[in-house]
């Protein structure tokens, strides 16, 4: 709900003739008025990004704190008695359903529709083009200012232009499935959501796959129910290329998960992440103790731990593939997916081998 607040000034003053039945106001007041007046409602996100990060970041934790609204729920046990508005609308598994095979979901065919879904009006699809520099800059703009890493916004994630580019063209990508929203009127970027093409094996069963990716929308509309007809559009879009099931990683509980895992993080700025109240830092130590727990020797204990380089693809592969017949559910790479995956990229990735 908007409000506007009216100013009003009242006086008991009678005018007199001279002044022709109206109340005079100087120059000086009348410029001193019209100094702070707004022409109309003043828009509380221009307010908002008018203020220094500190204070956004303090603002925005006490709404996630004091918000009465449900939020999404990390665990099993409190997804039990969330309610799912999209995803029971979707063909996914329902939370606690038993289930004694495993398979599609839905056997035959799947009608799809040609057409686009409809956008709200002044919103528009489109196709980023990757290859341009200026579109690139646009996607890491909405992602680096929009893209939700903690409720409390204690993490905000810096996309680099390389990083984008190796995680959204792997081997075999599809450039219709990097799908985007812009305004109309300006032509602005504003939504986003992509998928590569990833093999999985479950169980015994080997299956293409949409790997869904980088899903955000801008802080302004996440009131206008975006999310879902992202969703549906990347679907519909993938659906058309004939692959129907996709997986995707999330830091919340959506139905269905059908893995988990846990990452480990290491601090290596303890001094940094103090500085900026980092909620994963152990709350009882202080800096010179942080700095002395995370301090790194200047020597690695493992021998024969060296970058890997183009000549260990083969051996790296042939070990991913003997390790990953291990698991129920792994992915299955190519030659050419572990080159691109795991080979070192300055800003991006750093991979070691052990060579004995």
């Amino acid at each position: 709900m908007e409000g506007q607040c009216v100013n009003m000034s009242f006086s008991d003053k009678t005018p007199t003739a001279a002044e022709g039945g109206s109340p005079k106001k100087s120059k000086k007041k009348l410029k001193k008025e019209d100094a702070w007046r707004p022409e109309g409602p003043r828009d509380p996100f221009v307010m908002l990004d008018s203020l220094p990060e500190k204070k956004q970041q303090e603002i925005q934790r006490a709404l996630h704190l004091f918000s009465p609204g449900p939020s999404l729920p990390r665990t099993l046990q409190q997804a039990e008695s969330h309610a799912y508005r999209f995803w029971d609308t979707q063909p996914v598994p329902r939370l606690g359903d038993k289930t004694a095979a495993h398979g599609p979901i839905a056997e035959g065919e799947v009608s799809v529709r040609e057409e686009p879904y409809s956008l709200p009006q002044g919103f528009s699809w489109d196709t980023p083009d990757l290859s341009s520099p200026t579109v690139l800059n646009e996607l890491r703009a909405l992602l680096n200012e929009n893209y939700r890493g903690e409720d409390d916004n204690t993490i905000r994630r810096d996309f680099s232009p390389e990083y984008l580019q190796w995680a959204l063209q792997p081997p075999n990508w599809q450039a219709h499935w990097h799908c985007g929203v812009r305004v109309d009127t300006n032509n602005k970027l504003v939504g986003f959501i992509a998928a590569v093409p990833a093999d999985v094996c479950a169980y015994e069963t080997q299956q293409r796959m949409a790997q869904v990716k980088l899903l955000c929308v801008h802080k302004k509309l996440r009131l206008k129910r975006m999310t879902p007809v992202l969703i549906r559009e990347l679907t519909r879009r993938v659906s058309r290329q004939g692959v129907r099931q996709a997986v995707y990683a999330a830091g919340v509980v959506l139905p269905t998960p059908l893995s988990s895992c846990r990452y480990w993080h290491r601090p290596l700025n303890p001094r940094k992440l103090m500085e900026v109240n980092y909620p994963g830092l152990r709350q009882n130590m202080n800096l010179q103790r942080a700095l002395k727990f995370n301090r790194l020797p200047a020597v690695t204990k493992t021998k024969g731990l060296r970058p890997m380089t183009e000549r260990d693809v083969a051996g790296t592969h042939s070990l991913l593939q003997t390790n990953g017949s291990k698991f129920q559910l792994r992915p299955v790479w190519s030659p050419q997916e572990v080159e691109h995956w795991l080979l070192p990229r300055e800003g991006v990735i750093d991979t070691y081998v052990v060579e004995v």
